[in-house]
This record gives structure tokens, sequence and C-alpha cells, in this order.
């Protein structure tokens, strides 16, 4: 159907599935062109009407990316003003990052074609990055050019992200790295636009320029490119440290922004620590002990989970250990349990990050109730907090549109289409009973709804590669959380010393590095 034709439409009602599809992607395009909101208004009334009719995976997939750019066009209208720009409560944002999850998590997104899956990663990794998501957005991009690597919008993308973290950052050697980082990527998709027009806007050439611009006058390329040896570092002293560190970074999971360059040697150290802050004459500095357990519970999470994905054969520690077979191919052992561990460890950093939040932004809530879903909002009101709402900290925002990534029976905003099954999960390893299985038998609910001796209704079942991909995921998601923790700490130092309104003087106090003699078990 051509566009005219389409246009000309009252209602979807008669068109084979595949040509409602069409349509809508063709008017949604023509809306964003023209910029006519009231047509963009009536495609996205009908993509919900389709919805309900669709079975297909492919066809879901689709309509979710439909729809994600129908958004998109309503939140293009939004960004015009600075004020909605700033906001931290964007509903088409919040719109565009569940779909285009949705996308992404279904099981036919593999059966799209690559530039739709390329497309799906960039445009997620693209309204991550506006939130502050910057440290995730960019494995979306990345995952997106494994696919297609001459996929030169996800290049850019990519490249801009990276100069954003390289602008919040407080370490200027590390910001410097970042930055050159950026240029890389920016210069590599301008090199490929021309070849690969059909991957993005050729019209949007001019302001990647700019931006590579932006870089290069203020570093000094070809210096650092002839003195920057990334990979020139050890990775420790035996095979067994080596085979970690390794690991660790091709996983990205160093509590060090290098580490988001590639998986280089130079980054293979958790070096990330709290910028410079002031505090009164009487207020003590207890943050620092405080960061210290954030730190050391997430590498000691870190830890666990590897021993417990590396670990080979039975440990002697589970032999004589008389179980029960239940005949649903259960998975027992420590290698099991430590990864359990790993995602409960990784889990409740979030709130303890709360806890820490409320007292350094002097919030007011009651221990007892402190939560990371639930510390950016009045509880009365239901509104966002003022500390926040009213600073431009995008690190912070980005740990507030992190939050909604979590389940709450009373928050209906998350954007995370798995968030229910990972809190569900939390809550039996906590206080039920999670039961793991090498593998679960699906069962076709229209054979058979009878009793079935083999289905445990009190377990919450998963098999150990899901207990896996989850408790990965959640150490990922720790250490961006921390990253835009410190990062944001760092902006609104910042904006105290410049809305300070009276001068004092301020005394320096050095702190040093514990020696790693705390660090081992003495007696």
């Amino acid at each position: 159907m051509n566009l005219e034709a389409a246009l000309a439409l009252k209602t979807l009602d008669g068109l084979e599935v595949t040509e409602s599809l069409d349509v809508i992607a063709l008017l949604v395009d023509h809306a964003m062109d023209t910029e006519d909101p009231e047509l963009n208004t009536q495609v996205l009334a009908w993509a919900d009407r389709l919805e309900a009719s669709l079975v297909a995976g492919v066809e879901l997939v689709k309509l979710d990316y439909y729809r994600a750019n129908a958004w998109a066009n309503v939140n293009r209208v939004a960004r015009q003003k600075l004020t909605t720009t700033w906001a931290w409560e964007q509903e088409p944002l919040e719109r565009q990052i569940l779909l285009l999850r949705r996308a992404l998590n279904r099981s036919a997104f593999d059966e799209m074609s690559t530039l739709m899956q390329c497309q799906i990663l960039t445009n997620l990794g693209n309204q991550l990055n506006s939130v502050g998501r910057f440290v995730e957005a960019r494995e979306l991009w990345s995952r997106a050019l494994d696919k297609q690597p001459n996929f030169w919008m996800a290049r850019f993308n990519r490249g801009y992200g990276q100069l954003t973290y390289a602008r919040h950052l407080y370490d200027g050697g590390h910001r410097e790295v970042l930055a050159v980082d950026a240029h890389t990527d920016m210069m590599h998709a301008i090199n490929s636009l021309g070849d690969y027009p059909e991957y993005g806007d050729p019209r949007l050439k001019a302001s990647f320029v700019e931006a590579a611009d932006y870089i290069a006058k203020r570093i000094d390329l070809a210096t650092f490119s002839a003195e920057y040896n990334p990979d020139g570092f050890s990775l420790g002293d035996t095979e067994e440290e080596k085979a970690y560190r390794h690991w660790c970074l091709h996983q990205c999971l160093f509590l060090n922004p290098l580490n988001d360059t590639g998986p280089y040697s130079i980054a293979a150290r958790d070096v990330m620590q709290l910028p410079t802050f002031v505090t009164a004459l009487n207020e003590k500095p207890v943050v620092l002990g405080l960061f210290n357990q954030l730190k050391q519970e997430f590498v000691s999470a870190r830890w666990l989970y590897y021993e417990g994905v590396t670990m080979q054969g039975m440990h002697f520690s589970d032999g004589d250990v008389s179980l029960y077979n239940t005949l649903d191919y259960p998975v027992f052992g420590v290698a099991a349990e430590k990864v359990k561990l790993a995602f409960r460890m990784s889990y409740s950093l979030f709130d303890k990050m709360a806890f820490f939040l409320n007292h350094y932004m002097k919030l007011g809530i009651p221990a007892t109730q402190i939560s990371f879903r639930h510390i950016w909002r009045d509880k009365k009101t239901g509104s966002l907090k003022p500390e926040f709402e009213n600073t431009e900290n995008l690190p912070f925002r980005g740990l507030f549109w992190l939050a909604k990534d979590f389940f709450d029976s009373e928050l209906k905003d998350t954007t995370e289409p798995d968030a229910r099954n990972c809190h569900d999960l939390r809550n039996h390893l906590e206080h039920k009973y999670l039961k793991l299985h090498s593998m679960i038998v699906p069962v076709d609910p229209s054979i058979s709804k009878g009793f079935d001796l083999f289905k445990d209704d009190l377990a919450f079942s998963l098999t150990v590669t899901e207990l896996e991909q989850r408790t990965l995921r959640m150490l990922k998601l720790a250490r961006s959380a921390l990253i835009y923790f410190l990062l944001g700490m760092h902006q609104e130092e910042r904006r105290r010393r410049t809305v300070a309104d009276v001068e004092g003087r301020t005394g320096e106090m050095p702190i040093y590095m514990a020696d790693d003699i705390y660090k081992q078990r003495l007696g």
C-alpha cells in the first residue's frame, strides 16, 4: 500500500495483519517527517487495538518497534522545551524503553532482519543514554555492531554516549581515554556513512563531524595514540588470577571506566573511589566506610559468581550429603549456591545505595522505610523529591531510571518486562523456595490440566542457565548503578560549591588507601 492510500484509511478493519503493520510503519514515519501529532495519535490507537489480534512473535516484535517509534515522535515534540528535556519523569521515554525491551526480549527477535535487530538495539541504547544510563547503552550499541559492523548509526551513537560518559568523570586521565575512544567511533561512523546510506540518515553527517571536531580541538590525538598502551599491564601472578581478571574484563565488570573502552589489561583494577567531597566541621566522613562496604560486597559477589560458573566436578563439601532425587532434573551443589549468593548480594546493593543516598542528600527518610525503588519520591504525594527534581544531574537521573527496572506492587512504571520475574526470584531466594533444574520439560496445557506428580507447585523453578543469566545481568546493573552513583555524587558536589550562599574556608583532609593486611583473616 502506498502512502496516499494509507492516509485515506479511517480504520484498519478488513486488512490482513501484514498489511496493517505496513500501514502503521508507513504512517509513523510520515508523522515524524511532517511533525503531525494528530496522525501520530491516531496510529498509536490503531496499534494498541491491533496488538490483541496478533499471535506470531515476528508480528509482535514489529509492532513493538513501530509503537516505540510513534512514542519517539511524541517525545521529539516534547523535548523541544528545555524544561522537558531535563524533566526526570518522561512518559514517552518510558514507553519507548519498555516497548523496545519487549521487542528485544521476545523469542522471535532473532528471526527479524539484521537491519531491524540493529535498529531496535540502537534505539534502545539511544533512549537509555538520553536518561543518563550511558554505561548500559554502550553494551546495546556494541551488540548492534556485533550483528552488523557497518551499522554506522550505532557506531556514532556509541561514540556520542562515550563522550557523555567522559564529560561526567572526575579523573582527568580516564576522561581523556574515553573521549579519544569516542572520537574513534565517531570517525569510523563518518567514514562509513557514504558507503552504507541505508543504515541511517546521511543528512546527519554535518552534526557528526561537529561532534568529532569538538574532541579533536581539545585533545592532541596523535600524541595520545603514540603514548597510550592499554594492554601493557599485568593480570596477576597466578594462572587462576589471570583467568579471573581476563573474564572480568570481557564481561565489563571492573569498577573502572577504562573497562568501558574494551577488555584491556589497564582496566583490570577496581580503581573507582568517592569523588572529592566537602563536609561540615562537625560532620563525620562516615560515607567512606559505607562506600567501602558497597564496593567490597560487589567485588565479592562478582567472585562468587565466577566461581559458581567455572567450577568443574563436585566439591568435596558436597560429598556424603544425602539429598532426594525429585525426578525433575534437580541441580544441587555449592557451585549453584554461589550463584544464588551472588544474585542476592548484587540485588541487595541497590537498597544499600538508597541508604547511602538518604544520608548524603539529607532526605530524612526513616531507615526502616528506605528502598531503592521508593527513595526518589515523596511518600505522601508520590511526586519526585525536590532534592532530585531541581537538579540537572544526569548520572543521578540515570540511577533514578535504573530504579524503574525493579518491580514494586505500588509503582506501575517499570521499564523492564522481566522485572516481576527478577523480583519473584529474589523473594523466593530470601524467604521461600527456589528449585534449580538442569532442564525443564515444557508442559502443553492443552494435553493435561490434571494432577502432575512431578510438578513442584511450592517452588519457583529455574534452569541453572536462567539463574546464571539473571545473576550476570544483576551484577552488571549493580556495576552501572555504582558508577552512576559516584558520578552523580561528583555532580552534586560541584552544584553545592556553585550554590554556596556564604564564602567559607575549606581545609583538606587526605584519605589513605587501606593496606592489604586489612583484607586478610587474622587469628
